[in-house]
C-alpha cells in the first residue's frame, strides 16, 4: 500500500468521524451516518490495499 494512498484513507476517516462527531452534536441523523459511511468507505479501501500488498509478496 502506497503512502499516498494510507494518507488519504486516513483523511478520509477523520473526515467521516468530524462530520459524525458534528451529526451527534447537532442531531442531525443524515450527517452521522454520511460519516459512518465515509468511515466504512476507508476501512474498506485499507482492507483492499491490504489485501494487494499480500499478494505482492
Amino acid at each position: 500500500m502506497g503512502l499516498d494512498d494510507k494518507i488519504k484513507n486516513a483523511a478520509e476517516k477523520v473526515t467521516g468521524k468530524a462530520k459524525e462527531a458534528y451529526g451527534d452534536a447537532t442531531d442531525n441523523e443524515r450527517l452521522q451516518a454520511e460519516g459512518q459511511a465515509d468511515q466504512s468507505k476507508a476501512d474498506l479501501k485499507d482492507a483492499g490495499e491490504n489485501v494487494k500488498d499480500a499478494f505482492k509478496k
